[in-house]
């Protein structure tokens, strides 16, 4: 790995959650949620620093036992329910090259809500950042039923068309065009982009598409139900 492109993974994780209570911490395969996230994170050779930001000490101990440092605890701001990723990640960040005095060349964001990305997913973000192919890369995920030309929204009482194509598209989705959707496993930028945009995605984004398992985004408890079914009928 270069010593020239330092790259800093932030794994945010508030204490509390509204769709499954105590979510970060919470035992997916034995295992508390944020783990599967912290431990695919430290496989990376390309991920210079780990951090975790939180404001919960339960979740502050579960990232010391798998070896991480608590370098510093999220501030109250910046834990609310309305409270935004980027200002998250920008604090992090800020926290971060003081303490290492040291300037990061990319920032991932990996969210402990989706246990399953991969190692490779991970990697080929940053590979795409540190070869200059895109300012930032975002994993999504085929929509495949959810198509933007099958949904409506209701106007006045009545249905209609979200996307006026002037029919009724009543085609199968597989002739559909490919349309994806963000799945929050992976939000990576380059630094001098999010210190002057203030936002994870640029104009210039490139995708690490993710499906299966892989795309899973655990929101509520039929989420969480579905990632441990995932993980009882995994192939040894």
């Amino acid at each position: 790995m270069s010593e020239m492109f330092r790259t800093l993974a932030v794994i945010p994780a508030r204490a509390g959650s509204k769709g499954v209570p105590n979510k970060n911490i919470a035992l997916l395969g034995g295992k508390p949620l944020i783990s599967h996230t912290i431990l695919t994170a430290l496989e990376s050779i390309f991920i210079t620093d780990v951090v975790v930001s939180t404001d919960s000490e339960e979740i502050a101990d579960v990232a010391r036992e798998l070896g991480l440092e608590i370098y510093f605890m999220r501030p109250a701001h910046l834990a609310q329910d309305t409270s935004l990723t980027a200002p998250v990640v920008a604090h992090a960040k800020k926290e971060m090259e003081a303490i290492k005095s040291y300037r990061y060349q990319a920032i991932i964001l990996l969210q402990p809500t989706s246990p399953f990305r991969t190692k490779v997913m991970i990697d080929e973000a940053i590979t795409k950042l540190r070869n200059k192919e895109c300012s930032s890369v975002v994993s999504v995920t085929d929509v495949d039923g959810y198509h933007p030309f099958r949904m409506k929204r209701v106007d006045n009482g009545f249905l209609s068309n979200f996307i006026d194509q002037g029919f009724e598209d009543m085609r199968p989705r597989q002739v559909l065009p490919k349309v994806y959707i963000r799945d929050g496993a992976i939000y990576g930028i380059n630094s001098d982009e999010f210190d002057r945009l203030g936002q994870l995605v640029t104009d210039r984004c490139k995708p690490i598409i993710s499906s299966g398992e892989s795309s899973i985004n655990i929101d509520s408890l039929l989420d969480f139900q579905l990632a441990e079914y995932v993980l009882k009928n995994e192939k040894p």
